[in-house]
C-alpha cells in the first residue's frame, strides 16, 4: 500500500514533517510518498496547495493526508477543499491552551521558527562555528567545550556535533581516535584535563567497513578486518579511562544527542 502525504506549513514546514514522520513511521506496512510545502502563507498559495493535492488524489485514487501546522483557520479551510485528510498539528492544544490562558491564538503566520531569542540564535551560530573547527582534532583548545566525542573515524562524531550545535547552542568537538592512540591504548594528552568531557562513540564493525568502503573504496582502512581491531581497542581505552559510550549504529543523530545530554545533565531547548 503507498499513500501521499504532504506536509503543510505557513514557515519552513520543519515542524510538520519532524511530528509526520514521527507518526507515519507506527504504520510500517505503508508506503509514504511524502512532499513538503512550506511558506504557505496567503489564499493564493493555498488555493495553488489545493489544487496540487487534488491533482495528486485524481492520479493515485486514494486519498492524500495532509499534515498541517498552518495557523490560519481561513487557509486550513482553503487547502482542506482539496478532499486530503486533514491532520492539524495544532488543533489538539489550542483549545485547552486558550481557557487556560485566557486568551485566544493570533493566527499569525510565520511564527513557528522566528528569531523569537536572537541570543539564542547567536549561541547556536557560535556553537556551529566552533564544531566546525574543532572538528577532527583541527583545533585543540577544548578548554570551551561543553563536551567531547571521541571515537574511531566515521562513528558519527562530526554529525553528531553539528546537529547539537546547530539545534541546541552546544559547544561539541571531537577527538578521533587514530592508530597510534589505539596501539597505546592511551588516552591522549590533550584529551587528560577534560576527561570529565569525554563522551565515546562506537559502531558496530559491519556498519562502519560498509561507510568507510563509500569513502575509501578497496584500502586497508574499509576492511572489516582493520575496522574491527580499531572498534575493538576503542572500546578497551573507553573502558580502561571509563568514558561513558554509546553504539550508534542503530541509533538516529538526535537519539545519539538527546542522551548525550541526559548523560552530562544539559537541558537545553531548540527554541
Amino acid at each position: 500500500m503507498q499513500r501521499t502525504v504532504f506536509y503543510i506549513s505557513d514557515s519552513t514546514g520543519i515542524t510538520a514533517e519532524t511530528i509526520g514522520n514521527s507518526i507515519l513511521a507506527q504504520f510500517e506496512g505503508v508506503q509514504f510518498d511524502k512532499h513538503r510545502l512550506p511558506f504557505i502563507d496567503d489564499a493564493q498559495k493555498a488555493e495553488a496547495a489545493a489544487l496540487r493535492i487534488k491533482t495528486r488524489y485524481a492520479q493515485t485514487g486514494e486519498r492524500p493526508i495532509v499534515v498541517n501546522t498552518m495557523a490560519s483557520r481561513d487557509l486550513c479551510e482553503i487547502v482542506a477543499e482539496s478532499g486530503a485528510l486533514m491532520l492539524d498539528v495544532f488543533a489538539p492544544f489550542i483549545g485547552p491552551l486558550e481557557e487556560e490562558l485566557g486568551a485566544k491564538r493570533s493566527g499569525a503566520v510565520n511564527r513557528s521558527h522566528g528569531l523569537v531569542d536572537f541570543d539564542k540564535y547567536e549561541a547556536r551560530i557560535n556553537a556551529t562555528n566552533y564544531a566546525l573547527s574543532h572538528d577532527d582534532g583541527i583545533d585543540v583548545d577544548y578548554a570551551q567545550a561543553d563536551l567531547i566525542l571521541v571515537g574511531v573515524s566515521r562513528s558519527g562524531k562530526t554529525p553528531t556535533c553539528l546537529y547539537m550545535a546547530l539545534h541546541y547552542g552546544v559547544s561539541a568537538a571531537n577527538y578521533p581516535l587514530t592508530d597510534d592512540d589505539l596501539d597505546k591504548l592511551e588516552l591522549p594528552a590533550r584529551l587528560r584535563p577534560y576527561k570529565d568531557r569525554l563522551f565515546g562513540l562506537t559502531i558496530d564493525p559491519q556498519r562502519l567497513a560498509q561507510i568507510r568502503e563509500q569513502r575509501r573504496a578497496g584500502s586497508r582502512y574499509a576492511t572489516l578486518e582493520q575496522c574491527r581491531w580499531e572498534l575493538a581497542q576503542a572500546e578497551k581505552l573507553m573502558r580502561r579511562e571509563s568514558i561513558p559510550n554509546l553504539n550508534t549504529t542503530h541509533v538516529s543523530i538526535e537519539e545519539i544527542a538527546s542522551k548525550i545530554f541526559d548523560r552530562f545533565g544539559i537541558e537545553r531547548t531548540m527554541f
